[in-house]
Formats: C-alpha cells, structure tokens, sequence
C-alpha cells in the first residue's frame, strides 16, 4: 500500500475515533481486507476489532456490510459511530416499512457507507438481491467463532454465511472473534468458503485483568464480601448457570442494599430492554445474569465480572471475563467452584442429542477448565496457553502470584496414576484407569484381567474427584499424552519418567479459599492523576450530556478518557483533541463544556 494511503488510513482513525495509532494487528488486517484478501482476525474482547472493518468502510468506495448477531449490538455500534460523526444504519425485524425504506435511500446515496444486518436478516432472498444492486466492498462477519461446532456459541443461523462468497465472490470477508482455537480458526476458513484466508492472531492477553478462583463455601457470603472490598461503587457481572440462580442472587444482593439486576431469557422483553438501559446508564449497577446478557455488550468501564457457576469451557471464561476492563484500566475475574459444577455440566451435556465427537471435545474444554482452577502456577500463563501463546515470566496479576499457594506433595499418587496407565498396556481413557485405581469390581476390569496387576486397587483410598483432578494436572504438564484423540486414551510422555523415577517433586494446589489476600489492585490506582473531584465533576457533566442526547454515558466519553483530561487539563480546543477517544465530531459537540468544568479547577 502506498504511503499517501498509510497516511490517509491515521487520519481517519485520528479524526474520527480520537486515536494516535493503530492497536495490536489492526493495521495488518486492514492492509489485508485493503488488498482484497479475505482475512481472520482473532483480537481480545476490547482490542477494537470494530475498528479493523470501520476505518476501511470509511476509506472504500461503496459499502461495508457488518453482520452481527444481536440487535442491540447493531443499535450500539450506529448510536456510537453517530457520536463520531460518522453515518451508520441497520436493517432488521424491529424497524418499521418507511425506517427501512429511509435506510436503503441512505445506503443508495451514499450517505450511509456502513450496514448493519443479522445472519436471518442476510440469507433471506430480498436482502441478497437488494445488495446485489450495491456496491459492496468489504464484508465483515463479527463474532465468527459463532459459525463454527468447535466454537463456544455455535448458532446454527451463521451456518448459512458460506452463500456470502457464492454471491460475492469478488469481495473480501473479514471474519472477527476474541476467542478461536487452532481448530475453530480452521472450521471457520471452511465454513465460510474462504479464499486463503490470512490470519492475524492477537496477543490473548489482558494484563490489566486480576484472575481470582476460590473454592466455593458460602457463596454468596463470599460474594458480598469480594464486592465490599473495592467494589460497592462500581460496574460489574455477576454470571450464574440457571435462571432460579441469577434472580436469587440479584435479591440477595438488593437486600445488601447493592443496585442489582437479574437478567435472563426468560423474563420479558420489556424488563431485559429496562435492565440493558440500567446497564448502559448507571455509574454503578450490578447485572445478576445467565449467558443470555453476552455478545452485546460494549460498556468499557465494568470493573469486574463475577462467576457463582464454573462455565463449560475456557474459550466462554475467556469471552466472559474479557468483558471487565474494556477501558484498560484495572479490572477484576473473580469466580467460586465447587464439584457440584463439574456434575451439574456433565450431566446438561450427557443429555443432550449432540454427536458422540461434540461430546468429547465438549468433556475436554470442561477438564481445561476445571485444570485452570486446580494449577498451581500463573492462571494467566496457563490460560494463555490453552489459547497456544506462551507467557515468559509469571503475571504478578493474579492470586496464584499475589499470595502464597498451598499445596501438597502429589508426586506418590501420580506415581499410582502412571504406572497404572502403564500397566494397562497405554490403551485406554481416564475414566477405565480410574475404575483399575479404585479396585472397581466392574465386569470390564475382571474380564480383562485387570484385577490381577499390581496397580488394581492401590488408590481406592480415595475419590474419583480427586484422582481426576490429579489425571487432569499431569495431562497439563505434559505427563500424560493423549494417543487417541477420538477415544481419549491415555499414554505416558518423556516427561513421565520424571515423575517416576522421583527425578521431580509433583505438587498441587490445595482447594481451600485462601484467607487476608491483598489484591494488588486498589481504586486509587485508577485516579494517579489527583484530580479526583475534577474526575466526578466531569463525570456528572457526562451524565448530564447522555441524558439530554438519551444515549449511554460512555457513549459520550469513557472513563480513561476523562482520566486523560485530568491528567491534560486542556484549555483549548487543539489540545482537547490531544485527548484520547476524542475525535473532531466529539471535540466540536463537547469541547467547550468540558473545558468550562476543567478551567473552574
């Protein structure tokens, strides 16, 4: 690309969007869609993937079509690109004939270069044959994991957006996700027909997220607690498995004299629409949910998300966590487990009619999960190595490197563990080891022989729960090989010998909440800049503004963007646009109040 064009792709982020400079692979990924290559981008929740099909859309002739999956995330990505001067529409079941029949005269003229749609909304014949009639440049899909089996919210719907290369087979696909594995990226190319597609693969990580697991014993107890410490005035998540759940908590909650929420599918439209405007409005509210309040979420400043429930696999804690701290300032993921979670998921997954496969894969992101709750190392180095990115040096930011791990001496149980997969020939999976361990009397093992090793029996001292946890932190490091990947047999690896010649001491955590943790995180950190009443002051500006243009207050500015004017005090309008988040449109609509309220300081 040329360098006028370079230069041209900054000055649209610059004036428009308030930023100096591309983050992460975002120049990488609009030089590819630029150069008409179809392209996957995997970016963490908050890195700004809208940004990657936006600064082109603006750049192309023609149009940009951004499929999305929830109508509150289009109405959200309009209402905030109109804030930055920028013409945005949306076509879906909620509009009425003459705001539809306004949008395609938006779209035709031009004045609208961005267009919003939903994968039902896309595959029906009207809509493919009205922008057959349009120019279309660049074809963005938002959250792509969605179209993959591998993916953690597969939606049969996004099965369909193959056709898209079928009809426009000139034009570039952009597929986006937080969260893809090696084997949902691929499914996702396939799915989508895509034409060699390049792939830009972000850092997972969010440094400025505290990871916190404890054992469950009191939960809500515990709940409470973790909020009153640092937390009552702030924005956060509180994620449970089961609707009963969520509207328990959120009473238990409003009971502590906490603004709490419940939120779920199975309340009216009417009161999740009012829980959603809560959300986006209110300097501190808490939203009790189910999974069902997810992917529409675009609020930067929630300063924690909570998890009462273990969730079905590391990619949906990634997703769910990630929705903390959008802004880059300090957040927290804090979550209680218990073994009742591990039955409770098993048992939702049994029973449903998915593929013997789908149920393996499924069992195996639920082990990486439980994995991540029982390590004794970083839980940020483990979790991004599931996400296959390797973490030099232990994260400082999470409370296995915050406070003092307990652990005990596992090495003679893994010892057991080896050499009873050993002795059983290296053939078979987790659960029949286990049955040989315990001294199961099960005919399986008997008619096997099996009753006859040296191994039988030698841990049925104790539980199955604990023998899987052990199984399931050897597989971790590197132990324990898998030879089979359809069956799960299990093998040993070099690393085994470690263990078995006592060459290594094999420790694990004890599961037991640890008590007078300091969190590394505190709210002053937030305010380095001193100016904590010039920051509410603006704030309640900022309240004043979104209610007067009936849009969200971050919306209007984000948090770090008023933290950046404390720390510039700017006092005219060239040094109002050295602000960060803020654009020429938002400088001329705001500019002026905002300055008002930092002179009187």
């Amino acid at each position: 690309m040329e360098i006028m064009s370079e230069s041209k792709l900054l000055n649209i982020l610059q004036t428009h969007f308030g930023h100096k400079e591309f983050r992460m692979q975002q120049s990488s990924i609009i030089d590819s869609v630029l150069s008409g290559q179809d392209t996957i981008g995997i970016m963490p929740t908050g890195g700004g993937k809208s940004v990657c099909y936006q600064v082109p859309a603006l750049y192309l002739d023609g149009v940009t079509v951004v499929i999305s999956p929830l109508i509150s995330l289009m109405q959200d990505q309009v209402i905030n690109l109109a804030q930055n001067g920028i013409k945005a529409s949306f076509l879906n079941s909620t509009q009425t004939y003459e705001q539809r029949t306004q949008v395609r005269q938006d779209i035709s003229s031009g004045e609208s270069k961005l267009l919003y749609l939903s994968p039902e909304g896309l595959v029906s014949g009207s809509m493919l044959n009205y922008l057959k009639q349009l120019e279309i440049s660049l074809i963005a899909i938002d959250e792509a994991h969605c179209v993959s089996q591998w993916g953690h919210e597969f939606r049969k719907d996004y099965t369909k957006l193959g056709m898209l290369k079928e009809h426009f087979p000139q034009t570039p696909i952009l597929a986006l996700t937080a969260t893809a594995d090696s084997k949902t990226r691929k499914d996702i190319a396939a799915q989508l027909i895509l034409d060699e597609p390049e792939t830009f693969l972000s850092s997972f990580d969010r440094p400025n997220i505290e990871y916190q697991i404890c054992e469950r014993d009191n939960e809500v107890k515990q709940l409470i607690d973790f909020i009153k410490d640092g937390h009552e005035n702030e924005v956060g998540i509180v994620y449970c498995l089961s609707r009963k759940k969520v509207e328990k908590i959120a009473k238990e909650l409003q009971d502590h004299g906490f603004e709490a929420a419940p939120y779920h599918a199975g309340l009216s439209s009417e009161f999740r629409e009012k829980v959603q405007l809560r959300f986006n409005a209110e300097e501190k509210i808490i939203i009790v949910a189910t999974i069902a309040f997810g992917m529409g979420i675009d609020r930067p400043d929630v300063r924690f998300v909570a998890h009462l429930d273990l969730p079905k696999s590391l990619e949906g804690y990634y997703q769910e966590t990630g929705r903390a701290g959008r802004d880059g300032q300090d957040s927290v993921a804090w979550m209680v487990y218990g073994l009742q979670d591990v039955m409770k998921l098993s048992q939702m997954l049994e029973t449903t009619d998915a593929s013997e496969l789908y149920k393996k894969v499924a069992r195996h992101k639920l082990d990486a999960m439980l994995s991540l709750c029982e390590t004794i190392e970083c839980r940020r180095k483990y979790l991004l190595g599931y996400f296959e990115e390797e973490l030099e040096e232990d994260c400082g930011n999470c409370d296995s490197c915050l406070s003092e791990v307990q652990k005990w001496d596992a090495t003679v149980d893994a010892q057991k563990l080896l050499s009873t997969i050993y002795r059983t020939g290296q053939v078979f999976g987790a659960g029949y080891i286990i049955d040989v361990l315990r001294g199961s009397k099960s005919q399986k093992v008997l008619d096997r022989g099996h009753d006859q090793l040296s191994v039988y029996g030698i841990g049925r001292e104790e539980t199955k729960h604990h023998w899987n946890s052990v199984l399931r932190q050897l597989l971790h490091r590197g132990h324990i090989g898998i030879k089979n990947w359809e069956y799960r047999n299990l093998c040993l690896t070099d690393k085994s010998g470690e263990i078995l010649k006592k060459e290594t001491i094999f420790e694990m955590r004890v599961v037991k909440e640890k008590k007078g943790k300091v969190s590394k995180r505190s709210s002053e950190a937030l305010l380095m800049h001193g100016q904590d009443e010039l920051f509410e002051s603006l704030r309640s500006l900022r309240r004043e503004l979104a209610s007067e243009n009936n849009v969200p207050p971050f919306v209007i500015f984000s948090d770090k963007t008023l933290h950046d004017m404390c720390h510039l005090l700017p006092k005219t309008k060239d040094d109002f646009l050295l602000v960060n988040g803020v654009g020429r449109k938002k400088c001329e609509s705001y500019a002026d109040q905002f300055m008002s309220v930092i002179s009187s300081y």
